[in-house]
Order: C-alpha cells, then sequence, then structure tokens
C-alpha cells in the first residue's frame, strides 16, 4: 500500500483561506505549477525560499508515494517593468544595456538559476518549459477568449475584459479584492489609452519598432502578455484542471488573479484546486532592496563575501535556515541566526552519524513509533517543517539519553528510528552533509596534500612532545576554516564554509 493511503495530508488553500484535506484530481497523481524566474538578473534569495519551499512539496509527496508532474516555467518574455501594461521588457532591456542578445541574456540567468539551486539541492521539475516556446499554444487561448466575448483587439494588442467577466464569474475569488474598490482607486484612463477600462490587462501586445522580442499573430507582430504565459504552460502540461498552484505572495495579485481569470474564461473551469503561496524574506529586520544596500545574493552566503555576513555558510545550512520557518510565515534572514542554525544543523548530523552505534536492549523505553507518527503529522499539516525539525530534535535527545544509559532502545526500534531520521532529514527535508554541500574548487587536491603534509609534520611534533608546535599547526588551520578531528586511528579533518 502507497504510504500516501495511510495520511492525510491538509494545505492552507489561499483561495478559501483555510485548511483543506487533500484530494487530488486523479488519484496517486499530482499536477503542480509554480510560476518560475524572469531570467534578466541574478536570482534573488526571496526567491530562492519560495523554490526550496516547493521542492518540499514536490519532495514529501512523492516520498508518499504520488506520481508527481511539478511543471515550474521560465519566463524568457513579455514580463514588462514594474509588472505594467507599458514600458520595456525585462529582459529586452538587460539585454540592450549589457550588449546582448536577448536569449544571450536569458541562457546566462537560467544557468545561474539552474546553477543555484542544484547548491541548495532542490529537485529539477518535471518539466521546465519556456515562455517563448509556447507562443502558439498562447495565441490559441486568445482565439479562444475572443470567440467568448471575453478580451477584444485594439490597434493590434489584446485586452482581457474584466467587467465583461465579472458578470458572470468572480475577479477578485484569489485576492480577496472588490472589483467595485478597484475602480474607485483608480485614475481614470487618459484618452491615449487602448483599454476599455483600467482594470483590463493584456493578453497580446503589438509591439514597437524598437522591441527586440516579437512574434507574428492574428493582430499582428507583438508579444504576449506576463499573466497569459502561465496559463498556457500549466493547463497545457498538467490539463484544465490541476492540483496545486505555487508562487511567491507577491504574485497572488494580480498575476495568478488574472490565471484565474483567463483559465476560466477559456475553459469555462476553475484552473486550480489548491493555490499555495510562499512568504517574504527578510534582512536584518528590513525588506530586501538592492538599491538601499540590504540586499544579498545566495553565492554570497557560500562564500561570505558579504558585509551582512561573519563568515561562509554551506548550502544545506542555508537551506535547514529558511526551513526553520512555515513557508507562509515572514522569515528573517541574519548572521546570527545562521549562526544559530549553522549549531543546530551539525548536531543533527552528529546525531545521524552516532543512531547506527548506539547500544540495544530486549526492549525500549522509548515510544519510536509515535514519535515517527508525529514526524508524518507535521508535513501531513501544510507541510509544517518547523515542527518537523522539533521532531527531528526529539529524536536527538532521544539518542543522546540512549548513549548516556538513560533510555533504552530495542534493535527493531533502532533501525526505525535511524531510517526515519535519514529519510526525513535527507529525502524531505533535502538536506545534505555540509562535506557534500560545499563546492570543492578545481585545487582541491592540492589543498588535501598540503593540508596532510601539515597532519604529519603535527603528528611528529607531538611524537617528540613538542606541543607548541603541534598546537600551533592546529590553531592556525583553524584560523583558514581546516578543522582537524584526532581520533584513534590518527586524524582527519574537514574544511569549513
Amino acid at each position: 500500500m502507497a504510504l500516501y493511503n495511510q495520511q492525510e495530508i491538509y494545505i492552507y488553500n489561499s483561495q478559501t483561506s483555510k485548511k483543506e484535506k487533500f484530494s487530488p484530481v486523479n488519484e496517486g497523481l499530482v499536477g503542480m505549477y509554480v510560476c518560475g524566474p524572469t531570467v534578466y538578473n541574478k536570482v534573488h534569495l526571496g526567491n530562492c525560499r519560495t523554490f526550496i519551499s516547493f521542492d518540499l512539496v514536490f519532495r514529501y509527496l512523492k516520498y508518499l508515494g504520488y506520481k508527481v508532474r511539478y511543471v515550474r516555467n521560465i519566463t524568457d518574455a513579455g514580463h514588462l517593468e514594474n509588472d505594467a501594461e507599458e514600458g520595456e521588457d525585462r529582459i529586452a532591456k538587460k539585454a540592450r544595456l549589457e550588449e546582448l542578445e536577448p536569449m544571450e541574456v536569458v541562457q546566462k540567468y537560467t544557468v545561474d538559476f539552474h546553477d543555484i539551486l542544484r547548491e541548495f539541492n532542490n529537485i529539477p521539475p518535471s518539466i521546465e518549459p519556456t515562455a517563448t516556446g509556447h507562443i502558439v499554444e498562447q495565441i490559441e487561448i486568445i482565439k479562444t477568449i475572443l470567440d467568448k466575448g471575453l478580451a477584444y483587439e485594439a490597434n493590434g494588442s489584446v485586452y482581457f475584459d474584466v467587467m465583461e467577466y465579472h458578470k458572470n464569474n468572480h475577479y477578485g475569488i484569489l485576492s480577496g479584492r472588490k472589483l467595485e474598490d478597484l475602480i474607485a482607486n483608480t485614475r481614470e484612463l487618459s484618452g491615449q489609452s487602448e483599454k476599455k477600462n483600467p482594470q483590463d490587462f493584456a493578453l497580446w501586445k503589438k509591439a514597437e519598432p524598437q522591441h527586440i522580442m516579437r512574434w507574428p499573430s492574428p493582430w499582428g507582430v507583438g508579444f504576449p502578455g506576463w499573466h497569459l504565459e502561465c496559463t498556457a504552460m500549466s493547463t497545457k502540461y498538467l490539463g484544465e484542471e490541476f492540483d496545486i498552484h505555487g508562487g511567491g505572495m507577491d504574485l497572488k495579485f494580480p498575476h495568478h488573479e488574472c490565471e484565474i481569470a483567463q483559465g476560466k474564461a477559456s475553459t469555462g473551469k476553475d484552473p486550480v484546486r489548491y493555490w499555495m503561496h510562499a512568504n517574504m524574506l527578510t534582512l536584518n529586520g528590513k525588506k530586501m532592496a538592492k538599491s538601499t544596500g540590504n540586499n544579498i545574493l545566495p553565492e554570497e552566503i557560500f562564500t561570505g563575501n558579504s558585509k551582512h555576513l561573519s563568515k561562509a555558510y554551506a548550502p544545506t545550512v542555508a537551506r535547514f535556515f529558511m526551513l526553520q520557518a512555515n513557508y507562509r510565515s515572514v522569515l528573517d534572514f541574519s548572521d546570527e541566526a545562521l549562526q544559530a542554525a549553522e549549531k543546530g544543523f551539525d548536531r543533527l548530523m552528529e546525531a545521524i552519524d552516532q543512531v547506527e552505534k548506539l547500544p540495544t536492549s530486549a526492549d525500549s523505553s522509548v515510544a519510536i513509533s509515535a514519535w515517527k507518527q508525529k514526524c508524518y503529522d507535521a508535513m501531513n499539516d501544510d507541510f509544517n517543517s518547523p515542527i518537523l525539525i522539533a521532531h527531528l530534535f526529539d529524536a536527538v535527545k532521544m539518542i543522546n539519553s540512549i548513549k548516556a544509559k538513560k533510555e533504552k532502545i530495542s534493535e527493531a526500534d533502532r533501525k526505525i528510528l535511524q531510517d526515519t531520521l535519514q529519510s526525513f532529514t535527507f529525502d524531505v527535508l533535502g538536506l545534505k552533509t555540509k562535506e557534500a554541500s560545499v563546492k570543492k574548487d578545481q585545487n582541491s587536491t592540492q589543498v588535501d596534500s598540503l593540508v596532510n603534509m601539515l597532519i604529519n609534520l603535527r603528528a611528529e611534533a607531538r611524537a617528540n612532545r613538542d606541543f607548541a608546535t603541534s598546537d600551533k599547526i592546529r590553531d592556525q588551520l583553524l584560523e583558514m576554516g581546516v578543522e582537524l578531528k584526532d581520533h584513534k586511528d590518527g586524524t582527519d579533518f574537514i574544511v569549513k564554509p
């Protein structure tokens, strides 16, 4: 029997603002779509938190035995500056500034995006479609919406008619915004505007002569609206109705609201069963912003090359830190918080190493089965990773008590403890040991040889009772981030990030 038949998952649905029992469209199968990056710059740490959050969802559903099709797009066209209807395409603007072809910009930052998520140990999605690869599908959806009288053409552009849609549907069903309030708080259209109403949004935009990225369409040469891209790609690969749609909280309105409207306008169905939104990341108690300098890139965490950090941290430690908060909570990023997370991470890894060596007895004084179910219960409650982590640390205490002979464990329970601890730490949370997480540079072989040479010199000094030299070698290596570990068979070392 698949594990998912033994567990009941509850997901906080942003559309209804409550937790609902998860029931996929097709039993045993899950379709999940997450809005991916607009690849015109290096990936933002806040975006990484969102993708780590949905990697956790992906991992847990797969762990329970669901067959998951996870689609995460690449926006490589159509996303205008400031999410407005006017202005320059973000990628085209970057291409002009860097004197590159737009697809060079796309390739450069898509590679960076993949590299960073690989460092965080994210599993790649099942499908990663691009907006430019689905122009035909987007044009077909526009034709359908036009045929239903829910969009209109104006001077080579096509706009979604929000007022017409709202007559028989609910525009604002996800965000909770009322159309009447949106109208009241919007300035009147200028005489130059092509739109019937300010709330209408572009499905297709006419390309001005200077616009680099452009495609032919029945309405003339242009480019797709940003909101439409996700509708086209999600429905193509997951169907007209699918299970989970995720993204950052900032996408809830207007992007996801417009997706619902487009989906229902084109198919007559509500496209998504469960909407999930990850919350924002702050830095030292303030909003992250490049303009104010209150900003940090993921790679700066790995190298320590940031004014906000006292040292480098392994990618897996940064991931562990982010998973210590529920995905729906605001999370404040700071050097002190990372240091605390690193200490906790080290304790957890040490306990995992020790569980295999625990002394066993004929029976157990610890309730392993109940503890194991608590781990499932935490994840079943809207993927509550901080509660899961708390239960993993209950296991750490248990292991220390058994080591100190204050508690007893049978061999069968020890095996359950070991398997569960490893599964939830590595398979579900997606953590790795620091050694596996830290990138080795091209000179790592030479570094290993030099450190081993110093270890041999230190061993000679100790043999000659020259403890001053021995301690000096150990201390200076530690200052350089190399920690020596003495044991009965010799000395090993680890390179700290």
